[in-house]
């Protein structure tokens, strides 16, 4: 009889200027993996972050120890989708969880992720801002309209049958993520909008989890009008392709 096989949540963060927000969130998820009997393993994608976020990073492997603390860096700022390319890399779990360092993504709703993935064998399972009582607090009303709005956009020039398109705290079977991500060719902001909009078309099963959404703690958001210009254009292009 064949050994069962436990599953290894692999959770890939990109930073940035994120020395505060590191210790925290590896705190928190250490707590919601012990907490649930998981196993788990932490991939740090950091770009060459100036505040010294790698020195804390360093500092959380002798901590938690080298199978759980993975700092990957790269040599300088080169895109949320090759970061996300360059930590799958290294990843050794059956599923792979994408998320922020800032507390925008609490890992209070992973267990939840994975119960509901579990209950369905979903493929991806992705947090919702804009379904259930799920909800975005500390932005003012202008960010607001503009998320709103860019997820409204989306869906009605797309219709990829989910509420928050532009999400990027999600769940994936590993071998869904390769596929999709391999396929994805946006690199910045639209990258997450993307690799929905493929993996729905490639007819893979996704579930929502609503979230609460919280403005970062600590640092500066890094969303500018270049980008909102880029999503734009990602979702236009999108349209002619998939």
């Amino acid at each position: 009889m064949a050994p069962i096989k436990t599953d290894k949540y692999s959770v890939i963060i990109p930073t940035y200027n994120e020395r505060k927000n590191i210790p925290i969130i590896t705190w928190l998820l250490n707590r919601t993996f012990t907490e649930h009997n998981l196993a788990w393993e932490l991939i740090i994608v950091d770009d060459a972050s100036p505040d010294g976020t790698q020195d804390v990073a360093k500092q959380l492997v002798n901590v938690y120890g080298a199978d759980k603390i993975l700092l990957k860096p790269r040599a300088g700022k080169l895109g949320l989708g090759t970061a996300y390319v360059h930590g799958l890399q290294f990843a050794t779990g059956n599923f792979v969880i994408i998320m922020d360092a800032d507390f925008s993504h609490h890992p209070k709703f992973i267990a939840q992720f994975i119960a509901l993935q579990k209950a369905r064998d979903l493929d991806i399972v992705t947090g919702t801002r804009y379904a259930g009582d799920g909800g975005v607090y500390g932005w003012d009303l202008k960010r607001k309209l503009v998320s709103r709005g860019a997820n409204l956009f989306a869906t009605v020039m797309l219709q990829p049958g989910v509420s928050d398109l532009t999400g990027s705290f999600r769940l994936y079977k590993k071998h869904v993520l390769d596929r999709v991500i391999a396929e994805t060719q946006s690199k910045g902001y639209t990258f997450q909008m993307e690799m929905m909009v493929r993996a729905r078309a490639a007819g893979y099963s996704v579930g929502e989890v609503p979230i609460s959404f919280v403005d970062r703690l600590y640092g500066e958001s890094k969303l500018g009008g270049d980008e909102i210009v880029e999503y734009a254009k990602g979702v236009l292009g999108l349209w002619v392709k998939v």
